[in-house]
């Protein structure tokens, strides 16, 4: 089993069934309130030896964001889970989420893991996705993603991709988060 190190998490162990995954142990993450196993996914350490310090700089960001910031994300998400609302039915609507406002939005969210992955499209910047379970979308859960750490640049069902740019093969200037996304 190898092991890579990161200032932050330690010991990062490659998993047993993905040779390019790579699991660190749980670590608080002030944003949620809660601890969470952190994956470097799409990690390969000999074909990318700036990831490390890349992932250490973004996750050392993203463990600066804390209330406040949750509280300045909570429309974006509650707007995703309203455009949800809005192409099902009132029966698929959770009775206990009818009516809620943004600032509710967060009871309905389970976090579970930390991924932190490279974008293979575009810039090759790194991005934290933070997968989260919900209430309103069983099948598909729910996405937050961060790029470098620094700010929410996506929020979507857990599609597979990192910015709505590569989701949707448009220029990442036409990606609202992300054309907003500074320095």
């Amino acid at each position: 089993m190898k092991i890579v190190r990161s200032k932050i998490l330690g010991e990062v162990t490659q998993d047993a069934r993905f040779d390019d995954w790579w699991n660190s142990k749980p670590i608080r993450i002030p944003l949620i309130g809660a601890e969470l196993n952190v994956v470097f996914m799409d990690f390969e350490p000999e074909q990318d030896e700036s990831f490390i310090e890349e992932a250490d700089s973004a996750l050392s960001n993203f463990l600066k964001l804390g209330d406040d910031y949750k509280n300045q994300i909570s429309g974006l998400i509650y707007d995703h889970f309203r455009d949800f609302c809005s192409m099902v039915g009132e029966e698929d609507i959770p009775d206990e989420m009818k009516g809620i406002d943004k600032s509710e939005i967060w009871k309905f969210i389970s976090p579970s893991q930390i991924i932190i992955t490279r974008r293979p499209y575009n810039e090759p910047d790194i991005f934290i996705n933070m997968t989260c379970e919900c209430k309103w979308e069983k099948e598909h859960g729910l996405q937050l993603v961060f790029k470098k750490g620094k700010a929410l640049t996506r929020v979507s069902d857990q599609d597979g991709h990192l910015t709505k740019a590569d989701a949707y093969n448009i220029p990442d200037s036409e990606d609202e988060l992300l054309a907003k996304f500074e320095e």
